[in-house]
């Protein structure tokens, strides 16, 4: 019978795992952060320097005016948003492969009382323009009608469950699709960061300036211990939005440490460094594989 492996020992045994980058450790620059935010004493539920001077690295990674809040995991962050921007009779329409759909639990339906989301096909995860602009017209053509619920946001993942990153010309044309209905655009943005030095292109460029209304900022998959962004770039809808993320239990009372890792990673544009990295090491295992 062998002998057991004290505790500490299997609590420090160092794998290589391939599942997702969220079994990584933390980046040294949110790390140090997090320890200056370990000093003294700050104010409670975000209103503190860490959570102001997050926020305003956000609005200047998109050079944009736009309002911020952080909520504890990205499956909140994608079911706050979306509740932002539906009433609870309406649907969402995503990729048939899309997080929301397919790895949530239904959560954006808990969070707005009766959304329901909808999939459509398209290669690599990516939503197909064309499949996009028949669905909508479809389902517009239905909203009328009492029995069906009405399309109010269409939802992307950037980059993709695939690891794809949308490009610009496809960003523009389904930013395009969006605004001819009359809807709003989410972005799913959980590796968004990543998808930013890939493109070689900004923040902005593939946010916003494509007709993005709220973006879920992900950055645990880029190197922190926890916590996401939600960004509106259209600002009216997070109108009483603090209220909604209290409720639903995503204002932490300790909010520093759930932006001051923020802080580390977007100062200094530490961000792109780690990204390029992320984005380095996918190429290389992807070569080796292929192989």
């Amino acid at each position: 019978m062998s002998a057991r492996r004290p505790a500490a020992a299997a609590m420090t045994e160092q794998k290589q795992h391939f599942a997702s980058d969220n079994t990584a450790a933390v980046i040294p620059e949110a790390w140090q952060a997090l320890e200056e935010a370990n000093r003294g004493f700050s104010a409670p539920y975000g209103d503190d320097a860490w959570s102001a001077r997050a926020k305003a690295l956000i609005a200047e990674l998109f050079d944009a005016p736009c309002e911020v809040f952080f909520a504890l995991s990205g499956t909140a962050a994608n079911a706050l948003s979306l509740a932002a921007m539906c009433r609870p009779h309406h649907k969402v329409i995503c990729h048939e492969h899309a997080h929301i759909l397919t790895s949530e639990c239904g959560a954006a339906g808990l969070f707005t009382g009766g959304l329901s989301v909808t999939g459509i096909g398209g290669e690599f995860g990516k939503l197909d323009a064309d499949k996009l602009q028949a669905a909508l017209r479809r389902m517009l053509s239905q909203a009328t009608d009492i029995h069906y619920q009405p399309p109010r946001v269409v939802s992307i993942t950037q980059p993709t469950e695939y690891g794809v990153p949308y490009s610009l010309s496809e960003l523009q044309a389904i930013g395009a699709i969006v605004k001819e209905h009359g809807l709003l655009l989410h972005i799913d943005g959980a590796r968004f960061l990543q998808a930013v030095p890939a493109l070689r292109t900004t923040a902005a460029a593939i946010s916003h300036e494509i007709g993005a209304d709220v973006l879920s900022l992900g950055a645990t998959k880029l190197g922190l211990p926890a916590g996401e962004a939600i960004v509106f770039f259209k600002r009216e809808l997070a109108r009483e939005f603090g209220h909604r993320c209290k409720q639903a239990g995503h204002v932490a009372s300790k909010g520093r440490y759930l932006s001051a890792p923020w802080v580390g990673l977007l100062q200094n544009r530490a961000w792109e460094k780690h990204a390029r990295h992320a984005n380095a090491q996918a190429g290389e295992l992807a070569r080796q594989l292929a192989a």
